[in-house]
């Protein structure tokens, strides 16, 4: 984790701005609301909010009222944030291939890969 830390981009955008990005591009249509962003991400609440009002103001993210819930709000990535997001992704995902890539071979990747989707699962049944 050190050495991904150490080549990540942030001289562009910060872990948790990536972290934020990466949840909205997951979303069906790029957008998703501010309390599912919350359940996805490794920082509190306030800090969510505080870190989505600064990614709105530099362009990169679109804040709208929920139409089904007027107490909600949807935020979504501007294709300006999509090309800072896929940029900075193509280069930690090199990083991640060099430090990470070799340790596993093929059928070792598919196990991790469906442990991970059970616990990621779970997580997500005991928020529900």
């Amino acid at each position: 984790m050190r050495a991904l830390a150490a080549e990540f981009p942030s001289d562009r955008i910060s872990l948790n701005e990536y972290d934020v990005l990466f949840n909205i591009t997951r979303a069906p249509g790029r957008q998703l609301r501010l309390r599912d962003l919350n359940r996805n991400v490794l920082i509190t609440q306030p800090s969510v909010s505080r870190l989505v009002d600064r990614l709105a103001a530099r362009g990169l993210v679109r804040k709208t009222d929920d139409p089904t819930d007027g107490r909600g709000t949807i935020v979504a990535i501007t294709p300006e944030g999509f090309d800072l997001f896929r940029g900075v992704a193509i280069s930690h995902m090199d990083a991640i291939t060099r430090h990470v890539g070799g340790a596993l071979d093929d059928a070792e990747l598919a196990v991790l890969t469906d442990l991970c989707d059970r616990i990621r699962s779970s997580v997500a049944d005991d928020a529900r």
